[in-house]
């Protein structure tokens, strides 16, 4: 037997079975199905967002996150969710693909990986769901990757322009994270990163509105909305500045002589151009001030998007996805922005929330951005390919409040390393190995803050667990055939940006097409026709609301009399823009 909203349909005038371009209003006026077979998908990351900064995993924070809170008490909240790299692009890629980076090459901020590498877009899309990105992924080259289409371009090059250069670790390169976002940290009137981001939440919202009024039988979304912010420079809008004026910030709350940091550390104070300054407390407060005012500013888009999603009556058949790709370290240990395995730059919050699904509730247990592509696949009902490589694990157990799995591997061999840092996170446990320099093992049960390296304890219980993390590191990890391939790729790509920049520039960044033509009036359209389909919601020839978006059975209000006057085309008007 039809459903309601499949016989209503049937009495709408015929129009092509095919998706709308970006951007159009849709082609009857009808909304999409009010009981789709599968769910809509809403992935919001916020980029260098720190999870142990935010107050829903640390009640003594500062920062001010109404929304998100609002969205923790109805989620699934993991309280030991890791990236993968604390770096933009190989976080991003292990994320999208679910492989860790040493499988896809996925080495630092220029890195392409292979067009041919299966992401969650590809396994979303094979199952029916419309995958669409608005925001910063930090593609190299291919910029689409399974998705169909996006939304902005991408903030950062689509170039080779950022590569590492292990041969002379020592060069500092100009594209390289330095000490004036600190020292110019402060309000602004408008930045570059509030720029981006506003054009990702207008187009973001927009696809919403634009989705909710396509025809009938339209396939679900997955929209992935990667916002900048909290991103350095530290910089922000006056109204979020002006939201700590009356907020002593707390200054770093681990702060180490110089000569006592880890070696990394200290490659990453030179890198960064951090080694020669000693930051007053006034440049701290305000580099941290602005920080928690972009977080604040993420917080405000979440809600925007939320209520978008309650305005198009989508927020009950949506599921709500909250991640980062890295953390930002805030003066801890002396050390700013990331690229280290120390918690505030490589732990990022995750949150899942489906209410009528999913009971909320905390997860302890450690999970990782590279979960995320096998629970997506698991969600929807989808296998994962077989003979394929994935190093993600689904985490739908956990959001049935199911312990399993709490094990999280991570790979860094970006700027500030000379050779491939590995972490091993299980437990109670985090183990780091580098092979130029001495292996790290702390216990964040008894030593949060990570100041007390157990792998030169000589406790037996310590160095029994020492022994079986290198052991297995050993076993997981070829660190000599990895090193091998992160030199050539670099040397690859450094040889070939610098023929490209000979010569004609030919840039590899994403162009949005421009839809105005069937968008907004044009001559070649009816105009009726283009304000009925582009009204939501619906209303008949009178005015009358037949479909409110505040209902999730709005369908239920159509009165079977007034159907067919409501979408009925005028006959003189039956040649406009389906017309023709």
């Amino acid at each position: 037997m039809d459903t309601l909203a499949e016989r209503l349909r049937k009495q709408l005038p015929d129009t092509p079975p095919v998706s709308p371009p970006v951007g159009f209003a849709g082609q009857n006026g009808f909304s999409t199905p009010l009981f789709p077979s599968q769910p809509n998908i809403l992935y919001i990351m916020a980029d260098q967002l720190s999870a142990p900064q935010l107050k829903m995993y640390n009640k003594a924070s500062q920062i001010k996150t109404p929304h998100l809170d609002k969205l923790a008490e109805r989620s699934v909240v993991f309280d030991s969710a890791y990236c993968n790299s604390p770096l933009c692009a190989p976080s991003r890629m292990a994320m999208i693909t679910g492989q860790l980076p040493s499988k896809i090459g996925a080495y630092d901020n220029a890195s392409p990986i292979p067009e041919d590498t299966p992401t969650y877009a590809h396994y979303l899309r094979k199952q029916g769901y419309e995958c669409v990105l608005g925001g910063k992924m930090h593609f190299i080259g291919e910029q689409l990757h399974g998705y169909e289409y996006r939304l902005t371009p991408d903030i950062y090059p689509g170039d080779m322009g950022w590569s590492v250069d292990w041969d002379e670790p020592d060069v500092k390169l100009e594209w390289y994270h330095n000490s004036s976002s600190i020292l110019q940290a402060g309000p602004c009137v408008r930045s570059n990163q509030l720029d981006y981001d506003e054009e990702v939440m207008y187009k973001a919202k927009q696809f919403m509105f634009d989705h909710v009024r396509k025809p009938a039988g339209s396939r679900p979304f997955c929209l992935t909305v990667s916002l900048t912010h909290p991103h350095d420079p530290y910089t922000i809008e006056q109204k979020y500045w002006d939201m700590y004026e009356d907020v002593e910030i707390d200054m770093p709350k681990v702060s180490l002589p110089k000569d006592q940091l880890d070696p990394h550390s200290k490659r990453l104070q030179r890198v960064c151009d951090l080694e020669g300054y000693e930051f007053t407390p006034d440049q701290i407060k305000r580099a941290k001030r602005a920080y928690y005012g972009a977080v604040s500013y993420v917080d405000d888009c979440i809600g925007k998007l939320l209520e978008t999603l309650k305005q198009c009556s989508l927020d009950d058949n949506t599921i709500v996805v909250f991640s980062g790709d890295h953390g930002d370290m805030l003066g801890e240990r002396g050390l700013w922005y990331k690229m280290s395995y120390f918690e505030s730059s490589v732990r990022v919050p995750m949150l899942w929330s489906y209410p009528k699904l999913w009971h909320p509730h905390h997860v302890p247990q450690s999970v990782s951005t590279l979960d995320i592509l096998p629970t997506l696949v698991d969600i929807v009902g989808a296998r994962l390919a077989p003979g394929l490589p994935m190093d993600g694990v689904s985490i739908v157990p956990h959001l049935k409040g199911k312990d399993t799995h709490d094990t999280v591997f991570a790979e860094y061999m970006g700027e500030g390393t000379i050779a491939p840092m590995m972490m091993i996170r299980r437990g109670n446990w985090k183990y780091i190995t580098c092979p130029a320099d001495p292996d790290m093992l702390f216990n964040l049960a008894t030593d949060p803050d990570e100041l007390n390296n157990l792998a030169t304890s000589k406790d037996a219980a310590h160095q029994q667990v020492y022994k079986a993390f290198v052991a297995e590191a050993e076993t997981k990890w070829d660190m000599e055939t990895i090193t091998k391939d992160v030199l050539k790729r670099q040397r690859q790509r450094r040889l070939c940006h610098s023929a490209l920049k000979q010569g004609l520039w030919t840039p590899w960044d994403y162009k949005v097409p421009d839809d105005s033509q069937n968008k907004y009036i044009r001559s070649h359209m009816d105009l009726d026709e283009l304000e009925r389909r582009a009204r939501f919601p619906i209303v008949d020839m009178h005015s009358r609301t037949l479909i409110k978006p505040s209902s999730s059975s709005a369908a239920q209000q159509l009165g079977k009399a007034n159907i067919a006057a409501a979408f009925a085309v005028p006959q003189h008007h039956q040649a406009g823009a389906l017309g023709q």
